[in-house]
């Protein structure tokens, strides 16, 4: 099981100088991958909260091997065909290193929606995601984009440079429990059970997706992703199938220091 950093980009951590320190640190202590919350603000009494597309470029700079990318990023409050370019352009900065995850998001956190006049219905927001994914698939192939769908339109347009994967793996956050994500996270590269309890509940979820794919086994290439917290035993979640395990950090309690040791020690699993 691949081990990477996952880092909330709040206050002491809202300098993408310092993250791009970290992200270097995590390369040589031997780290699989650098990863970073997609978040407007939070709740008090974090206060600063740095943009995770700027801060990622940094990171791309400062490393030559760590994969990266935003975990996760709530589609629907992006234009598809900026999320296009962002990522097609990241990838190429980083030789072809970047892993998009993405998800409903929720309002539930810190009113990113509601405050900002956008819908809290999850039903409209993954009919959204569901579309953009749409397109950026269609755009990163390099090819004209032509989109009519209910909530968003691109007329005949080539979305250049491709990134330098040709495609960007995608990585479907969604509960455990819920039918739906599992379905979506089958027609793309991994899925990211949030809130994940337990090994247990991971191996109920990992046995859905090895019924939606008709196998026995998951196919090669597709990546199940978890959060763990540090210091706890990633090998039951290994069996349950885990391929990637993220640091869980709370945000609340999460200093510099601690985490700049945290990841100097390198990984634990």
């Amino acid at each position: 099981m691949r081990a990477a950093v996952w880092l909330p980009l709040f206050d002491e951590l809202a300098d993408p100088l310092v993250v791009a320190r970290l992200a270097a640190s995590a390369e040589e202590a031997g780290w699989d991958g650098l990863f970073v919350w997609d978040q407007l603000w939070w709740r008090e009494p974090i206060q600063a909260v740095a943009d995770p597309w700027i801060t990622l470029a940094a990171v791309a700079c400062a490393t030559e091997r760590l994969r990266i990318g935003p975990m996760v990023t709530p589609v629907a409050r992006r234009r598809p065909v900026k999320l296009v370019k962002e990522t097609a352009t990241l990838d190429v900065l980083s030789g072809g290193r970047l892993t998009l995850g993405v998800g409903l998001g929720s309002d539930r956190f810190a009113g990113e929606y509601s405050r900002t006049g956008e819908t809290v219905d999850d039903r409209i927001r993954a009919e959204q995601l569901d579309e953009s994914l749409e397109i950026l698939r269609a755009g990163w192939s390099g090819e004209p984009v032509v989109h009519h769908g209910k909530h968003y339109r691109v007329d005949d347009v080539r979305l250049l440079p491709r990134p330098a994967q040709g495609q960007v793996p995608i990585w479907v956050a969604g509960f455990p429990g819920n039918r739906k994500p599992i379905l979506r996270a089958a027609q793309y590269d991994g899925f990211f059970p949030v809130n994940l309890s337990s090994a247990d509940e991971l191996a109920v979820a990992t046995d859905r997706l090895r019924q939606t794919f008709g196998t026995e086994a998951l196919p090669e290439g597709f990546d199940v992703v978890v959060a763990l917290e540090p210091g706890m035993d990633p090998k039951a979640f290994e069996a349950a199938g885990a391929t990637w395990g993220l640091t869980d950090l709370d945000p609340a309690t999460m200093r510099l220091a601690d985490v700049q040791a945290l990841v100097a020690a390198g990984p634990q699993w």
